[in-house]
């Protein structure tokens, strides 16, 4: 009888430590917001937990740094950007697109709403805001084309990330940068709302916001696909239950249960991507040459080379 029982316990035993949970670190880009519902949801609700995952998020010190720590093997995931990516990869990060977090532009140009700027035309000799350089000057440089202007034609002026305090004091007359689902919540928020001219009806081609970026040599993992597969499950059912995902999301923190929190929260919610792993090859294509074109890039590389659909079937195994 002891030795049945023993021998039971030994199996049960094993049988834990065989189905154990496997671990992935994910750095997000930045705290976290709205933007993080989907892998907030998808901890706290279960849905990692249902694929045999145990998932921790970690916000970064410096938001540049996510996509170098997974670059040397540092971290699994990171959170990042699909402009950034394509110059990370031009730049030799080995690092490839897995999924897509939030799958419209976020970033836009946005004035006061009721200051003197009615078009972009009126930014002549204007200044501008502006907290990280390079992509948001090829940004800027092509809205502005678009009604007869040039960079030279405007003062830039580095804001260090305080893109609406600066918009809101007179320091700058626009911003470029800000997300639209974040800084116009919060100019509303202390009644000074703004107005916001999108890149992608200004000639800048559409591209995915926030992507899931893995190191290139590990992202046949079978614990990739899983990932995505809760991710995408959480997010259908954030839309499904979007009273519900709030007040889940909300109680991850303290500092998460405000009224700017609850605006970029309804903003953001129909911006997710409801199939992450899915891959627009054309979209990528075509970013990258908007890009080689600013000049930002030396070559528009195969999408292949720096995006994947996990679940492609067709898709050859890094190697």
């Amino acid at each position: 009888m002891k030795r049945a029982l023993l021998a039971a316990l030994a199996l049960l035993a094993s049988t834990a430590s065989a189905t154990a949970a496997d671990r992935l670190t994910v750095m997000l880009d930045w705290f976290v917001n709205p933007d993080h519902g989907p892998l907030i949801v998808a901890r706290d609700a279960g849905f990692f937990a249902d694929q045999d995952l145990e998932v921790e998020l970690i916000a970064p010190a410096d938001p540049n740094d996510p996509p170098k720590l997974v670059a040397a093997g540092k971290a699994d995931i990171a959170v990042g950007y699909q402009p950034q990516l394509h110059l990370q990869v031009a730049e030799g990060l080995p690092l490839l697109r897995i999924g897509t977090a939030v799958a419209t532009p976020l970033n836009s140009l946005v004035v006061l709403a009721d200051g003197p700027i009615e078009t972009i035309a009126d930014l002549a000799g204007r200044k501008i805001g502006f907290s990280v350089g390079g992509f948001e000057d090829a940004l800027l440089g092509a809205m502005l084309e678009g009604h007869g202007l040039g960079l030279d034609e405007v003062e830039l002026v580095n804001v260090n990330f305080s893109l609406s305090p600066s918009l809101i004091s007179g320091q700058v007359d626009a911003v470029i940068g800000a997300f639209r689902n974040f800084e116009l919540a919060q100019m509303d928020l202390v009644g000074r709302p703004g107005r916001a001219f999108f890149p992608e009806e200004e000639g800048v081609p559409t591209y995915d916001e926030l992507i899931y970026v893995a190191h290139a040599q590990t992202v046949d993992r079978p614990e990739l696909r899983r990932f995505l597969h809760a991710v995408e499950q959480a997010t259908q059912w954030i839309v499904n239950h979007p009273d519900e995902a709030w007040n889940l999301f909300k109680e991850a923190g303290p500092e998460l249960d405000d009224a700017l929190n609850a605006r970029a929260w309804a903003d953001t919610l129909p911006r997710f991507a409801l199939a992450p792993a899915a891959l627009d090859h054309n979209r990528y294509a075509r970013f990258a040459t908007f890009l080689k074109e600013r000049g930002m890039i030396d070559e528009a590389l195969p999408v292949a080379s720096y995006a994947v659909d996990l679940f492609d079937t067709s898709r050859s195994p890094a190697r």
